[in-house]
């Protein structure tokens, strides 16, 4: 069990039948000196946060969410297998699980995906992915004078900036925490 005080950021805990990650907390104190923990919680499973206040006194179970190496095999429709690095066993997970991963997910990359209670909760990308450029248009000698970039669209469908220099058929670093252009690779 832990209590507001114990918080850190990217803490899972189990509330409300719900499962949470603390995004942000903020310890204060009302006029009579009792403690309080102003909190930013996302829910797991949807997605959905909240601003909530807890109590010094209040008590919560802490959430073991497990990482299980796995490698990205196929999309089917709108499930998505994966199989587990050691057992060689096949897991589907839906598109509402994986949200704006599939954006940087392509097949037979090696990811970790979040279990709990053998159940799977959604994935977690390495900060960058190596993705190639499957349509940009093309690139002019001068066009820099304006600065800037151009749109471009890699194989796993996802739209960006990237420098005029970029070209189709070209393998460039995508930031999966911003879904920003890093670096021709």
């Amino acid at each position: 069990m832990v209590n507001p005080s114990d918080f850190r950021n990217g803490m899972t805990i189990e509330w409300e039948g719900q499962l949470w990650v603390v995004i942000e907390f903020q310890q204060g104190q009302n006029a009579r000196g009792d403690t309080f923990f102003r909190t930013k919680l996302r829910n797991v499973r949807s997605g959905v946060i909240i601003d909530q206040k807890f109590r010094d006194k209040d008590r919560f179970t802490r959430a073991r969410i497990e990482k299980v190496s796995m490698q990205y095999l196929y999309s089917d429709g709108d499930r998505h297998f994966f199989m587990d690095m050691a057992s060689y066993d096949q897991l589907p997970i839906n598109d509402d699980q994986l949200g704006d991963s599939l954006k940087y997910l392509k097949e037979s990359s090696a990811i970790s995906v979040l279990m709990y209670d053998g159940q799977p909760l959604g994935v977690e990308l390495p900060t960058t992915v190596d993705l190639k450029v499957t349509q940009t248009a093309p690139g002019f000698r001068g066009d820099t004078a304006a600065g800037g970039g151009k749109p471009a669209t890699v194989e796993t469908g996802l739209t960006l900036n990237v420098p005029f220099f970029v070209n189709q058929g070209d393998v460039i670093r995508v930031d999966t925490r911003t879904g920003a252009y890093v670096e021709r690779v």
